[in-house]
């Protein structure tokens, strides 16, 4: 018994110091711990968004909940067998695979109509050669906010400005009375409006060139974007987008994920100035002899050595 005893003594011990940093920090009874104030724009009642921000998940990749995938360029494998790597990617090894998500669409699946659905996944087998984000094209909206790359918010009284560090990307949402452009672009005309600690973004001259992610997953000329900006701590903003383009999908929907602020002293957005990046993969066809035609390297025994040959020709599309 008093062995017994003394198992139950050290038991409670040990769950009271467990316990004393809940109470240190007002979690004990009794008593309710007071969440960080929202920062506020000086002189209003609304939040100050400002700051740089980040999303943390695998939405670029693709919007929808997926398993992890071995490249986004495929071969068929060996009969009866897995897809392997294809050649564009096969060096790329492990750093070339897909990560596996969740997902971030509301309800699970985008509702798209039949011969949306089949050109989505056209534009999958394909999405090496056609996703804008491999050309250093402007993101649109709402894949700049989930890109893999921070953004800086900076906001005044009438103007929240956007600043995006791939391909120098970048938007002002309008909270004053403001002409509608009515022409199309890359990243659209946007007007925005509080409701509460919301910030409601309506996004609309959108262009039908960009992506949602690198799966595929398109949209039309006449899409209409609604963004939700809620700041539920000082480091977190809750961002939805719904989504409305009845040329496409059979009805709206929403993507739902956190932002996060980042904290490190100094943050910043460097530029990510992809266009010079792409040179050579965009304009390379044009040079009169090819620069870029051989690489090959040694993996040691795991992998042996490597030969890549390219040839360039003429495009049978029109871009």
């Amino acid at each position: 018994m008093k062995k017994r005893s003394g198992l139950v003594t050290v038991g409670a011990a040990i769950g009271l110091v467990a316990l004393m940093p809940l109470f240190s920090l007002g979690c004990g009874p009794g008593s309710q711990a007071q969440a960080p104030a929202i920062p506020r724009l000086q002189g209003t009642p609304y939040p100050n968004m400002s700051g740089v921000w980040q999303a943390l998940n695998e939405a670029n990749w693709d919007l929808e909940a997926h398993t992890a995938r071995t490249a986004r360029v495929l071969h068929a494998g060996v009969p009866s067998g897995s897809p392997v790597p294809d050649a564009p990617v096969l060096a790329l090894g492990a750093t070339g695979g897909i990560p596996g998500s969740l997902g971030v669409v509301v309800g699970g699946t985008i509702p798209y109509k039949p011969e949306a659905l089949a050109k989505k996944k056209d534009n999958f087998e394909h999405s090496l050669a056609r996703d804008p984000e491999v050309k250093c094209l402007l993101p649109g909206v709402p894949r700049a906010a989930y890109m893999p790359y921070p953004f800086q918010i900076t906001q005044s009284n009438t103007k929240v400005m956007m600043a995006y560090g791939f391909s120098n990307a970048g938007r002002t949402i309008h909270l004053d009375q403001v002409d509608d452009p009515g022409i199309e672009s890359w990243m659209g005309h946007s007007l925005g409006k509080w409701e509460g600690d919301t910030l409601v973004v309506t996004v609309t001259n959108l262009n039908d060139q960009t992506w949602f992610d690198r799966a595929g997953n398109h949209h039309s000329a006449n899409m209409k974007v609604t963004e939700r900006y809620k700041m539920t701590s000082p480091n977190h903003i809750l961002y939805e987008a719904t989504i409305d383009d009845p040329a496409v999908f059979t009805q709206p929907w929403t993507i739902r994920m956190p932002l996060y602020k980042r904290l490190e002293e100094n943050a910043q957005v460097f530029e990510y100035r992809c266009v010079e990046m792409v040179e050579e993969l965009i304009y390379g066809h044009l040079r009169k002899e090819q620069l870029v035609k051989h690489w090959e390297d040694d993996y040691g025994r795991r992998g042996g050595t490597l030969v890549v040959d390219i040839t360039r020709k003429a495009t049978k599309t029109e871009d």
